[in-house]
């Protein structure tokens, strides 16, 4: 449930090998640790500018792909100052989330920021469970599946119940510095983010969308029960019939 950059960060190290550096300035404005998981041999050591990658992501997958690129482009990566964008040959997108999606709002990004959560929302819960998740720390569980905040140091070992009263009220914690995916994924946190990453000439990039809607009557609806898994249905339809607010100012000139 990392940020777009921290995601990026910890590709480039699960490929090139290495102990994962978040970055000194980021780590210090976001309140975590600046070093994660170490990736003792990497998945592909060779990576250079003569041995580049093709990168084939799915919806957030995809952005990710985009701001690691602009890293690397940027030398953004302390001990690899050899790096540059022609590190990447191809970047593939498969419903890639540019531009964010309105899902985000449903479930309870604040329409007028795009930073903030409402007060009363799916993702107040989701916040709480995912705080306490990490604060128990269960091996067993954390083995099966992290949500990749283990540098924000959330469990009880290092931070006791006063740490967890402190991540639930908003003080400490990735939820309290908004260095978690969702205000990436708002339109607004997309359109920020967008307007800091380029494209190169020596790489190539295709995008394939997807849609599972269509117009009758003038309302867009899903394409099909059957075509849709059940259990996503309901969220398809609200996101179909989202509109954003007439009451707040547009998230970017000529969005409609």
């Amino acid at each position: 449930m990392m940020t777009m950059a921290p995601r990026a960060r910890e590709l480039f190290y699960y490929l090139k090998g290495g102990r994962v550096d978040f970055g000194e300035e980021h780590s210090e404005a976001c309140g975590h640790s600046r070093f994660g998981r170490d990736y003792i041999k990497g998945q592909y050591p060779e990576w250079d500018e003569d041995h580049p990658i093709h990168f084939v992501g799915h919806s957030a997958g995809a952005q990710v792909i985009r701001v690691l690129q602009q890293m690397l482009a940027d030398k953004a990566f302390e001990g690899f100052e050899e790096t540059n964008e022609n590190w990447v040959l191809s970047v593939t997108s498969l419903s890639g989330a540019f531009n964010g999606t309105t899902r985000t709002y449903l479930d309870g990004m604040r329409t007028e920021d795009g930073i903030g959560m409402k007060p009363i929302s799916l993702l107040q819960l989701c916040r709480i469970g995912v705080i306490m998740y990490d604060w128990l720390d269960i091996s067993w569980l954390k083995t099966y599946y992290s949500f990749g905040f283990d540098h924000f140091n959330m469990s009880w070992k290092k931070t006791g119940l006063r740490g967890l009263v402190d991540c639930l009220v908003g003080n400490t914690g990735p939820f309290a510095t908004g260095d978690w995916i969702l205000p990436d994924l708002t339109i607004q946190g997309s359109t920020s983010l967008n307007s800091n990453l380029q494209t190169f000439p020596n790489t190539y990039y295709f995008s394939y969308a997807t849609k599972r809607t269509r117009r009758i009557m003038g309302m867009t609806i899903p394409s099909g029960v059957l075509g849709i898994h059940p259990m996503l249905f309901l969220r398809v339809f609200q996101m179909s019939q989202w509109r954003f607010p007439q009451d707040f100012s547009p998230p970017y000139k000529g969005y409609r």
